[in-house]
């Protein structure tokens, strides 16, 4: 066996190995055909660091998990303040955990106030399709096209495409999907069954960014209420700042009857995950000695995840990040559409607060098919927006990705706590690479160097 002191000490080459032999070598691959496999020894706030001393900033940003950078110390200040404290012990109450609910129900909007904490954004929409279908009696669950809600069972039984879902089919019965930003197709599915919920991001996150019609999420409350069928909110990835308001929810008044919270609710340290509910939905699911513990979790509600919660929530409402997140976000988009506007690869920019992508088009001509197995062309064809993530960060040195949903599309996150110097240093750097490559072939070879350098230096 490797000692912690040996796998803190492996280099580059032998982690590579070791994760392509024991790990996952499909994605092993993938990362090092474009160089994403560098080894970072080193986090703070907006910045990485690799084992060679060069700086990297951080747009990825976790896929908003770090709505306060790196390793804030805020965060890792509570955590060394409860090291010595009990971490799992469920034959008590954790007084962290009453703490960092009361503190969620006062700045959650509308009645939300019971709290379930578990481990991710996936169990906390498994948590919260189980409560309304425990509070309503229904079976029935409406989602949206482009969705995504995680990859377990139940979450990914409402996760909107479909090459994640088909080799675990079949899923969970009674989901139905509809297109997003779509009211008559959401009421006319709510006239034609009786469903427990209809769960939404306020913005899709993996779907590519996606900002529904001004009036959607009010318009989806109004339909839901009427036909007697919960709003779910999965705030996961919009939720404490990202986009300009503490919960996306809120920049149309809305309120859910259900709520779900993760990724930057740990401050970017702790797996921390949640979902709230209105007293009544709790009481109608899990109220009372005999249903009391018909939902728990090993692992949540942990000292040293509630310890992160608190701490987090302080810093991002005492520091008003999402106020920070709304002026930062109007200013990186102005510049971003000032930069892309009228390129021939790219289709549409936008976004709201920090929450930033940009569509490339599809499709081009198959000159690189023969390299690499095949797996440049497929790269150049479906993954768009990670050749470009690949210049970025390897020209760059600016970290970046695609959206799982829509590989066309590539993501901007950066911390909340980002400054507006590295917000500009981000929009130069890519003025430069679509000036360069005004067509498919031109970014395909670009990344093609990439990649043969890639193979070359491995095999």
């Amino acid at each position: 066996m490797l000692t912690f002191d040996e796998a803190l000490r492996l280099d580059r080459a032998s982690a590579v190995q070791l994760y392509k032999q024991y790990v996952n070598p499909g994605l092993a691959t993938l990362l090092g055909l474009l160089d994403f496999d560098k080894r970072f020894v080193r986090a703070q706030g907006a910045y990485l660091w690799d084992n060679d001393g060069n700086r990297y900033l951080d747009f990825l940003g976790a896929y908003g998990a770090l709505n306060l950078g790196h390793n804030p110390p805020e965060v890792l200040r509570a955590l060394e303040a409860v090291r010595e404290r009990p971490n799992l012990l469920q034959a008590s109450l954790n007084p962290l955990a009453a703490a960092l609910a009361h503190n969620l129900a006062e700045v959650a909007p509308g009645e939300l106030r019971h709290c379930f904490f578990c481990n991710s954004g996936a169990e906390a929409v498994e948590g919260a399709l189980k409560v309304a279908r425990a509070a309503t009696g229904r079976h029935e669950i409406i989602h949206c096209e482009g969705s995504f809600h995680g990859k377990t069972f139940g979450a990914l039984s409402v996760t909107g495409r479909p090459k994640y879902q088909k080799p675990f089919v079949p899923l969970l019965p009674g989901c139905c999907a509809i297109p997003y930003g779509d009211l008559d197709a959401l009421e006319k599915t709510l006239k034609q069954t009786e469903a427990a919920a209809f769960i939404v991001e306020p913005i899709q996150g993996e779907g590519g960014i996606i900002v529904p019609p001004k009036g959607y999420l009010a318009g989806a409350r109004e339909l839901t209420r009427r036909y007697g069928t919960l709003l779910i909110a999965d705030e996961v990835q919009t939720g404490l700042g990202r986009t300009g308001a503490l919960f996306a929810c809120q920049h149309e008044g809305v309120a859910p009857d259900i709520l779900c919270l993760a990724k930057s609710l740990g401050g970017g340290v702790i797996p921390v995950g949640a979902f709230m509910c209105t007293p009544k939905i709790w009481e109608q699911a899990y109220g009372g000695l005999d249903k009391c513990l018909l939902h728990t979790s090993t692992f949540g509600g942990n000292t040293w995840a509630m310890a992160a919660g608190l701490a987090a929530l302080e810093t991002i409402v005492g520091k008003n990040l999402a106020e920070e997140a709304r002026h930062k976000g109007e200013f990186f988009l102005e510049r971003i559409q000032d930069v892309v506007s009228g390129h021939p690869l790219v289709k549409a920019v936008r976004g709201k607060g920090l929450m930033v992508g940009i569509e490339f088009t599809g499709g081009g001509e198959g000159f690189l098919d023969k390299l690499a197995g095949g797996l440049v062309s497929n790269l150049r064809e479906e993954y768009t927006a990670s050749l470009v993530a690949g210049l970025l960060l390897n020209e760059h040195r600016i970290l970046t990705a695609y959206t799982l949903n829509n590989p066309n599309v590539i993501r901007l996150e950066p911390p909340l706590i980002v400054s507006w110097e590295d917000l500009e240093a981000v929009v130069d750097p890519l003025k430069a690479i679509l000036s360069r490559h005004r067509s498919f072939a031109g970014l395909g070879l670009a990344s093609s160097r990439t990649v043969l350098g890639s193979l070359f230096r491995k095999n």
